[in-house]
Order: C-alpha cells, then sequence, then structure tokens
C-alpha cells in the first residue's frame, strides 16, 4: 500500500514549526541553568508540592478527572470576584486560548478565512493556533521599544477580523499595557471583535496602572482573560491555565475543548497554591528583585532591553542573536534566540543571572 494516499491537511504547509526552549550542553565545572522558557526558578510552594503528592498517592490517578473542575473554578470565583460560570479550566492558558480561536475564528461559510490580529513579535503559539484553526493571523509589529502598537492595531480591524490578541506583558519583549490604555483600545474596538488579554505574566508586574485587567471582562461584553498556573505558581509542568471571560463566551468554548484537558493532580496543586497566595507572591518578588538586577546591569552595557514587567529580559541583538545565544551555550546557560531579531533571557537562579551578566559583559567587548 502506497503510505503517500494518506496526507496532513495543506494548512499544516503554512504552519511554522514550535521551537521550545532547549536544556543547556553540560559544560565541565559550570551548574547548567535552563533561562529560555520563562519557568519560575523557584519550586511550587509547598501546600501545591503537598497537594501533588496526596493526589498522586491516591486513587485519584486512575480516575479521570471531574470535567468541570468546579472546586477550583469555585476558588478562582471567589479570589477574584467573578461568577463561575464565566471561568473556563484548561490545559494552560494555551489550551484556553486554543479554545477560544477554534470557537471563535475559522473559515467562514463563504470559504473565506475570518482574521485574528496578533502583536508581533509575540508569543509564537498564537500563529500556529490561528492557522491550525483556519483562520488567518494578521501581524502587527511591535514598536521599537517592544511595545504593541495599539493605533496599527485598530488600523488593521477589516470586515474579517473575529479575535484581536493582546500579551501583557509581551512575550517574548516584556513590556505591559496599562488598564487604561487597554480600555481606552477596548472602546475603539467593535463590540463583535472579541478581545483576549494573555496574562500569563502578570503576577510579576509592578507597574501602578495594572491589576489583573479582570476590570476590563467586567466592563466590556467582549473581553476573556487568560491567567495561567505555568509561570508565578510555577506549575508549568501539570498545564492548568483558565479564561475568564462572560458565559456567553464561556459556554460555547465548552463545546470545542477536550473532554479531559487537564489533571486532578494538576487541579488539586493549583487550588493548593492559589489559596496561598502571599506565599507564591513572595515567590515572584524574588524574580522581581533579580529582573530588575539583571535589565539594569544589561542596560548599562548597552544592550538597551526593554523595559520589562514578565520574568524575562529581551536583548534586541538583531544579527547578533545567534551569536549571543552561543556565548550563552558556551557557559552552559540556554537562552532563546528569536534570529535575527534579539533574544530572550528568563530569569533564573541568582548564580545563572550572574553568569548571565558575565557573559553579556564579555560579549559586549
Amino acid at each position: 500500500m502506497d503510505s503517500s494516499a494518506v496526507y496532513p491537511r495543506p494548512v499544516l504547509k503554512k504552519l511554522p514549526l514550535y521551537q521550545s526552549g532547549k536544556p543547556p550542553a553540560a559544560i565541565e565545572g559550570l551548574t547548567p541553568y535552563k533561562l529560555a522558557s520563562n519557568e519560575n526558578p523557584y519550586a511550587p510552594i509547598k501546600a501545591a508540592t503537598d497537594a501533588i503528592v496526596t493526589a498522586a498517592t491516591s486513587e485519584l490517578v486512575q480516575r479521570y478527572p471531574e470535567t468541570t473542575y468546579t472546586q477550583l473554578r469555585t476558588l478562582i470565583g471567589e479570589t477574584y470576584h467573578v461568577p463561575i460560570e464565566d471561568v473556563v479550566v484548561g490545559a494552560g492558558s494555551l489550551g484556553v486560548f486554543t479554545a477560544l480561536v477554534q470557537t471563535y475564528a475559522g473559515t467562514g461559510e463563504d470559504g473565506a478565512l475570518d482574521e485574528v490580529i496578533i502583536p508581533w513579535r509575540s508569543f509564537e503559539a498564537y500563529p500556529i493556533v490561528i492557522r491550525s484553526a483556519g483562520a488567518n493571523d494578521v501581524m502587527v509589529p511591535v514598536q521599537d521599544n517592544g511595545e504593541h502598537d495599539l493605533e496599527a492595531m485598530l488600523e488593521a480591524i477589516t470586515d474579517r477580523t473575529r479575535i484581536i490578541v493582546l500579551c501583557t506583558p509581551n512575550n517574548p519583549t516584556g513590556p505591559v499595557l496599562t488598564e487604561q490604555a487597554v480600555r481606552e483600545f477596548i472602546e475603539r474596538v467593535p463590540e463583535h471583535i472579541l478581545v483576549v488579554i494573555d496574562g500569563a505574566y502578570v503576577e510579576f508586574v509592578r507597574n501602578d496602572g495594572v491589576v489583573n485587567y479582570l476590570e476590563l471582562y467586567r466592563e466590556f461584553s467582549n473581553v476573556a482573560v487568560l491567567r495561567t498556573f505555568s509561570k508565578a505558581h510555577g506549575l508549568a509542568n501539570l498545564r492548568v491555565g483558565y479564561a475568564v471571560a462572560p458565559e456567553q463566551i464561556c459556554a460555547p468554548m465548552r463545546t470545542v475543548m477536550s473532554a479531559f484537558p487537564t489533571s486532578t493532580v494538576g487541579v488539586e496543586a493549583a487550588y493548593a497554591s492559589l489559596s496561598n497566595m502571599d506565599e507564591v507572591m513572595a515567590n515572584t518578588e524574588k524574580v522581581v528583585g533579580e529582573r530588575r538586577r539583571v535589565w539594569r546591569a544589561l542596560d548599562a552595557l548597552g544592550y538597551n532591553p526593554p523595559a520589562t514587567e514578565a520574568n524575562f529580559v529581551w536583548l534586541p541583538l538583531g544579527e547578533k542573536s545567534q551569536a549571543f545565544a552561543d556565548a550563552c551555550g558556551a557557559q552552559a546557560l540556554s537562552v532563546r534566540a528569536f534570529a535575527p531579531e534579539g533574544v530572550r533571557v528568563s530569569i533564573g537562579e541568582v548564580e545563572a543571572n550572574d553568569r548571565l551578566i558575565q557573559v553579556a559583559t564579555d560579549f559586549a567587548e
């Protein structure tokens, strides 16, 4: 039988390959550090790890999870003062974003592609998800300082626009949008267009103009806010995230969500972590302190990193991006090169950050 008779959908030829952060190479005499995936360098809080052990050693593991994740959604609702009907839990914020796109954008009955406006460069999974759904991603370049160009995003709206994505803080460049700036933006967006605010890194934000964007969901009926337990909570491997959006947006999403998008082990850990947000935020404060130190050092060296409110720093190195990443690799540090644009460096352990600053110093010379 000719195996070539079985062929993938043509759209796959248009999909970029997702490049995950690679682990560092082993270098004798050096502790390797991965600064390539925006992971939290600190372990989950004890309550979360205790919940993982309890769930993993109980009879829950051989059972399917409770599909509505009612207990976690209730806690999210109580924590942020939102109705439980307005919360959808999924496999990380990316899993929830995928469901949103599949629900609200695709190929129309007339055969024309819906459009999803995204900032670029931004999270590299966006185009993959959008094109897989049969829609067209409209990339609006970020400004030279790494910030969204909101005016240009508004100008990109057409009669095919179904979704606009705001990534704030923006991955990989780092700047954040104030809630007032987003409010003024949404006021100019037609009400039938869904505005998705991806707040995966919001716990690391120390800008007075940002709380958590949930007030915008309360003010506008076309807003969905994405959150995750992967970053600040340190639960990236367990894949738990959620959306907060009006019930009329959430309800259709449940039709396309997979039946069991995340595990009971992950949900129990997320519940325990959210129940102890003071400890979680104490961990983020350590990351923020190191972020400021690394940013100042890189800025003093002339790298001109954009202001960042996330757990990473962006170096707009252009054609030198891969060379810088290679220099880091030679010192057992893995960073994420987006050649030929720049390099994203996640904030890691103190020793890792010290070594990164030394590599940057040598490279600058």
